[in-house]
């Protein structure tokens, strides 16, 4: 089940390199001084471990060989 009213942010390092944050803020809030914020607290070391140890396995049927 969703959350209402939430909205995806995308935050840019200051190496260049962009994050995206979801966030529900109330009406009136500076969104621009949130992002500058919530990019200074961001873990960007802990996202650039977190994206090197990310790797896809296949899963799945492998085609099988028939042996005679």
């Amino acid at each position: 089940m969703a959350i209402p009213n939430v909205k995806r942010y995308t935050l840019t390092s200051p190496d260049g390199k962009t994050a995206s944050i979801q966030a529900v803020l109330p009406k009136g809030a500076d969104v621009d001084a949130y992002l500058k914020e919530a990019s200074s607290r961001f873990d960007w070391k802990g996202w650039e471990e977190m994206k090197a140890k990310q790797f896809k396995v296949r899963v799945g049927q492998q085609k099988q060989v028939k042996k005679k």
